[in-house]
């Protein structure tokens, strides 16, 4: 799995700039700081239409 850097991007964990890492996870966007551990995480659109608002997605399965 690769991972990028966000270029600019204040952690909003620990306010540490440039230390932002993302990566795609079973089709969901994660970030985290290298710093402090702070993980965010983003479903696809696709996913985001078919959960109620009440609800957050973990992961998506899809056997292939």
């Amino acid at each position: 799995m690769r991972k990028r850097f966000i270029a600019g991007a204040t952690c909003p964990g620990c306010q540490a700039t440039d230390t932002l890492a993302l990566w795609r996870e079973n089709n969901v966007d994660v970030v985290q700081c290298v710093k402090c551990g702070h993980q965010m995480r983003e479903a696809d659109k696709q996913a985001q239409k078919s959960v109620r608002e009440q609800e957050q997605v973990i992961g998506i399965f899809r056997p292939e």
